[in-house]
């Protein structure tokens, strides 16, 4: 079966992605204490805001009761608010406490430091390249999320 080259080009770019992310990991030291998956919530819930349970469950691919005791354990570390919807009391909404979004932050202000170290060997052409690239790259790809 023959491929579209746009295709290879978005399977190549994900690889070369995941490497770069392998590099990142190294360079980002998650906050001691708390576990890989209760940062990404953590992330994902500051960037995107309050989630129903469900909804989590699903992006997270885990089960509701999994995702139900990991969240158990980080309402006991004050990382996350739970709400019981008042027009149907079988969804639960969680959002970030202060604390929470604090965590989140500096994860994420790390993670951003980290792509700077990585990308700082680049030249300039390079850099403006690459970000004029990645701007249309996400234009199209917030066009095909609709």
């Amino acid at each position: 079966m023959q491929y579209k080259e746009f295709t290879q080009l978005m399977a190549d770019n994900i690889i070369l992605m995941s490497r770069l992310g392998n590099n990142l990991h190294s360079l980002v030291v998650l906050p001691d204490g708390y576990s890989k998956q209760q940062i990404l919530i953590l992330v994902r819930l500051y960037i995107g805001g309050k989630a129903k349970l469900k909804d989590i469950a699903s992006r997270e691919f885990m089960s509701t009761a999994n995702l139900c005791s990991l969240f158990r354990k980080m309402e006991q570390l004050n990382l996350v608010a739970r709400d019981v919807d008042d027009k149907d009391r079988r969804d639960t909404w969680y959002s970030l406490t202060k604390y929470g979004q604090n965590i989140a932050k500096a994860v994420i202000d790390k993670f951003l430091s980290g792509l700077e170290n990585i990308f700082s060997s680049i030249s300039k052409e390079d850099e403006k390249a690459l970000t004029d690239a990645t701007k249309t790259i996400n234009a199209l790809l917030k066009k095909m999320e609709c």
